[in-house]
């Protein structure tokens, strides 16, 4: 008969764990990470390195010599060039017309699916200038969209089939949208008030489409085919209700060299016919939209954060992982015996000292990064000032503080699991860093893929440009933009802590030592 092998029962103090108080054990871990001068050097390693980087990449910046952007009411850069066809109105008014077609230009190629024709009342010719406009497009029904940015669904129309009327009424500052099908029954799209409307606005009819821009990505590298296309709409039983000094409809290239001058003359391309029937044909290019392809000044100045990241991970991991290689641990669950404060406390340390830390870096590297810009051509009025303690600057600066202490965070969970530094730091690496540098070499909806998945993503929090549902646009990870929103982003990285916590509060309470 064989004697049962009696289990060996987890390592625990005799010490009464009333003696561990959190406050007392946060006291010590914070002591025992001040008197460690290579954890010290790690951190003011990761801080120089994230302020130096950061204004090494904006130094390396330029605005490459291209032409002038235009800044919208909101400070924000824009797209606006388009084939206007217009009249002045002073006071209140409103413009009804029928939009009968709109084609592709070049042949039989589709249409762009944001192609628009419609009617519109702008501020002035001025490029930037407020605007509401109500327009038709191919894919996208009827739009009412003001200032660029905003933008309203109406009914859907399909202009290959049946006309659609469209209305726009100016009361003081205040613009109403309609639609309808028939020209007796209208949809009211929705009242907007536009700033900036002086007593006198151009009103008209606008017509565009954007640029045509296909990205094929493959593990090749990347193709882009970019071209600027033609479409030509038709018009008719346009009508202008209220005062207006023009006796005329001028056309007029918004966005040409001489657009603001009254009566400019066509730019190559670009034509108004008006018939005896009071029908208008125009043929343009251009858009009225957000522009998506200017550079995110507010992403540019934090390129040290992806290097400061390995010093925060090497930091997390061998703030625990120092204990259990030599021993230390056991001293310290004697004086401690509940594990799980030792843990809160470990957790509680590194995530504070690491997010001070990152604030001041990033906060530094980013200011010293938009002096840098700034000298480098990405200044007012071509491009948008940004304050340090305004957003997006404001989120993404404390935003990547708590990025850095997010991952220094799931480092010391790892390291706690793993009980080895190589491990744990190849792990982080894998999950937070690779990511990033694949995405730059897949395919577009793997990279996409990777960057919704891992915790990547949380270097959505660093994107300073808003990404509108109106405008169609390519999500290139090495232009800077991720598929999630910012906080969606960091949210991702938040659950990988959580989780990686977790598992290491299990770990550490079945465990001898």
């Amino acid at each position: 008969m064989t004697t049962p092998t009696k289990t060996r029962p987890p390592y625990r103090s005799s010490l009464h764990p009333a003696r561990a108080g959190f406050g007392r054990l946060l006291l010590a871990e914070w002591t025992k990470f001040w008197t460690v001068r290579a954890w010290l050097l790690v951190l003011a390693v990761a801080a120089v390195v994230t302020v130096v980087i950061s204004q090494m990449g904006a130094s390396g910046s330029s605005t490459g010599g291209g032409p002038p952007v235009v800044i919208g009411p909101g400070g924000e850069v824009v797209n606006d060039a388009f084939r206007f066809t217009h009249r002045s109105l002073t006071g209140d008014g409103t413009i009804t017309v029928r939009v009968t077609g709109l084609r592709n230009t070049e042949g039989k190629a589709a249409l762009e699916p944001w192609a628009k024709a419609g009617i519109i009342v702008k501020s002035s010719l001025k490029q930037g200038s407020s605007y509401a406009a109500v327009v038709a497009t191919p894919d996208h029904g009827v739009r009412m969209q003001w200032n660029f940015t905003h933008d309203t669904a109406g009914p859907s129309s399909d202009l290959a089939t049946a006309p659609q009327w469209l209305r726009l009424k100016r009361l003081g500052s205040g613009l109403t949208g309609y639609a309808s099908v028939d020209g007796e029954k209208w949809t009211r799209l929705g009242e907007v008030g536009v700033g900036g409307l002086g007593r006198t606005v151009q009103v008209g009819l606008v017509l565009g489409t954007p640029a045509h821009d296909v990205v094929q990505r493959s593990f090749g590298g990347t193709s882009e085919r970019a071209g600027h296309g033609t479409v030509t709409g038709t018009f008719d039983h346009l009508t202008l209700q209220g005062e207006s000094t023009d006796t005329a409809w001028a056309s007029t290239d918004i966005g040409a060299p001489d657009a603001d001058a009254p009566n400019a003359g066509d730019t190559p391309g670009t034509s108004t016919q008006i018939s005896a029937t009071g029908t208008y044909t125009l043929t343009g290019s251009g858009d009225i939209a957000p522009e998506e392809n200017s550079p995110d000044l507010v992403q540019m100045g934090f390129q040290g954060v992806f290097v400061g990241l390995l010093f925060m991970v090497a930091l997390g991991t061998l703030f625990v992982t120092t204990e259990y290689k030599r021993g230390l641990i056991r001293t310290t669950f004697t004086a401690t015996p509940s594990r799980l404060k030792v843990l809160a406390a470990k957790t509680t340390v590194i995530a504070a000292i690491t997010f001070t830390t990152g604030l001041l870096a990033t906060a530094v590297g980013y200011t010293l990064a938009q002096r840098t810009l700034h000298a480098n051509g990405f200044k007012p009025p071509e491009f948008p000032d940004l304050s340090l303690l305004e957003n997006p600057s404001l989120r993404a600066v404390v935003g990547s503080a708590a990025l850095l202490s997010l991952v220094a965070v799931l480092a010391l969970s790892l390291g706690v699991v793993l009980r080895n530094s190589a491990g744990a730091i190849a792990t982080v690496v894998v999950l937070v860093i690779l990511p990033q540098i694949l995405s730059f070499a897949f395919p577009l909806p793997a990279a996409q893929w990777l960057l919704r998945v891992t915790p990547a993503a949380a270097f959505a929090i660093q994107q300073g440009k808003t990404y509108y549902p109106q405008v169609a646009h390519n999500c290139l990870p090495e232009s800077g933009c991720y598929p999630l929103s910012p906080y969606n982003g960091l949210a991702v990285l938040v659950a990988y802590t959580l989780a990686a916590l977790l598992l290491a509060a299990w770990t550490v309470r079945r465990r001898d030592a």
